[in-house]
């Protein structure tokens, strides 16, 4: 397992080299920036699990830092900072913040809130790789497919058609653009004829007494419904 990378932005170098230390000691990998543009250069030098960015630095704030990180990267960020009043907290949190560490702070807090902070964040994430429609559950980085908890074998291209419908539920999806979908990104061929096939396929698998879940919309296309059969 690998460890989770933390970047430290704080000018307080004293401050910045015992955190490390300590973080270090308590299983994460941790490096420090002195400034803003030291701290940009090492962010889009690597993947990191968590930024603790204090507010006030040299050549800039972190309010606005967090920002345009936030434009950029989907990173949890915990301010550090001397500035303890409701204002400059709001602040921090309508700039992007998961946390707000004042100063003076003990340490092992600070772990503790860095450990609460990337638990809450990955659970986050394994709920956006997990989607429950219906009977239906999709794990969509396992790629792996539940209808009423038993497990359905679905093929690779049986796989994306049904990605595309859970991205678009309620939308026509024309042949056309379900072609697109198929074609072209492994230079593999799908013709109108084959894609039916592919569609009554899967629509064969997830289907059952209760949903249908794929509607043919006759002369035009496809369409995701996750109403219950009459």
């Amino acid at each position: 397992m690998s460890q989770e990378k933390i970047l430290i932005i704080e000018d307080d170098e004293i401050l910045a080299q015992g955190v490390r230390m300590n973080l270090s000691l308590a299983g994460f990998a941790a490096e420090t920036a002195k400034n803003l543009r030291e701290g940009e250069e090492k962010l889009t030098s690597k993947a990191w699990s968590l930024l603790l960015l204090d507010v006030n630095l040299p050549d800039g704030d972190g309010f606005s830092f967090a920002k345009k990180i936030r434009e950029k990267q989907d990173i949890p960020i915990i301010f550090l900072t001397a500035k303890d009043m409701d204002t400059d907290m709001m602040e921090g949190f309508e700039s992007g913040a998961d946390d707000y560490v004042t100063k003076p702070f003990h340490v092992q807090i600070l772990i503790q809130r860095i450990r609460a902070v990337l638990s809450r964040y990955a659970a986050g994430k394994k709920e956006e790789n997990r989607k429950k429609t219906g009977n239906l559950e999709i794990d969509f980085q396992a790629y792996k497919v539940w209808k009423s908890g038993n497990e359905l074998t679905l093929t690779p291209t049986e796989f994306k058609l049904l990605r595309k419908f859970l991205e678009n539920p309620g939308i026509v999806l024309t042949r056309g653009a379900l072609l697109e979908e198929l074609w072209d990104k492994e230079g593999d061929f799908v013709d109108e004829h084959t894609l039916t096939i592919f569609v009554s396929r899967l629509r064969s698998k997830i289907s059952d007494a209760e949903y249908t879940y794929i509607r043919t919309v006759y002369g035009t296309g496809y369409q995701w419904t996750e109403e219950k059969k009459r």
